[in-house]
């Protein structure tokens, strides 16, 4: 499977040059769009929980400390939705495709991420650039950030290839995620610190294995604080896991996919 993958490696190049020009085509801002809507959210949350949560925030010595920890945490959260909602809906997407033109089908979600990757890049300047303005600038615990990228792309496109598969064969998956992926937003902590969390309901973000690539974004871009290793450890985990079961399941239900849709 992997060296199907390479061997169509241009057909990914170019699936993914031509998803991030073919989604503004007639857009005046283009790829802007990919920065704004982050933007805009995370500017509504700063603006209403500003005051109440700011003071929350330990070692924060910024007057902008809590937008920032509120747009690390969102930068982190974005990609790992959009490489999981993507990829849990683009067989049935792009079903006249497949049953057109012969390729590897787990090309497919390859481009997903590969797009997704691309989005998240452009964000983060973006995100840099507003930090500058202000008055922030992150430290030397930023070149840990491709540790996260990289766990949190493995978790959503393992998690996404298993439940795109699925969701062929029951419809209902990408509905009953969509709910899910909201409440899984507010169990993890980008809205608020985790230290406001009742010690009851604690165990909700232990066993949470975004918490800590969400963590590891706010401590280097926020705090300049290395993560610990352990908090790494279940992530790793899950990201191998759901990458190996994701081929193997996807290698078995391959050749029935293009004749259930």
């Amino acid at each position: 499977m992997l060296r199907s993958l390479w061997h169509y490696r241009h057909f990914i190049i170019s699936s993914i040059r031509g998803d991030l020009k073919g989604r503004f085509v007639r857009s005046r801002l283009g790829g802007l769009w990919f920065i704004l809507h982050p933007l805009a959210q995370a500017l509504i949350f700063s603006i209403v929980l500003s005051e109440v949560l700011e003071a929350r925030l330990p070692e924060a010595n910024s007057p902008a400390a809590y937008p920032i920890y509120l747009l690390s945490g969102m930068a982190a959260w974005t990609l790992f939705s959009e490489i999981l909602t993507r990829s849990m809906t683009v067989f049935i997407e792009q079903a006249p495709v497949m049953k057109k033109i012969a390729f590897p089908r787990l090309c497919l979600p390859v481009i997903v991420g590969g797009t997704a990757l691309i989005n998240h890049l452009l964000l983060l300047v973006a995100l840099f650039v507003i930090f500058i303005f202000l008055g922030h600038v992150p430290g030397r615990a930023l070149i840990l950030l491709p540790i996260g990228i990289i766990l949190i792309a493995a978790i959503g496109f393992g998690l996404g290839v298993i439940l795109g598969v699925m969701n062929v064969f029951i419809r209902d998956v990408a509905q009953v995620m969509t709910i899910l992926l909201q409440l899984w937003y507010w169990l993890t902590p980008i809205v608020y610190p985790a230290n406001v969390v009742p010690e009851r309901y604690s165990f909700m973000i232990n066993f949470n294995p975004i918490a800590p690539l969400v963590a590891l974004y706010q401590d280097a871009l926020l705090f300049n604080r290395w993560p610990s290793l352990e908090s790494l450890i279940m992530p790793a985990i899950l990201g191998l896991l759901s990458m190996v079961f994701a081929m193997m399941f996807f290698r078995r239900a391959s050749p029935e996919l293009v004749d259930v849709l």
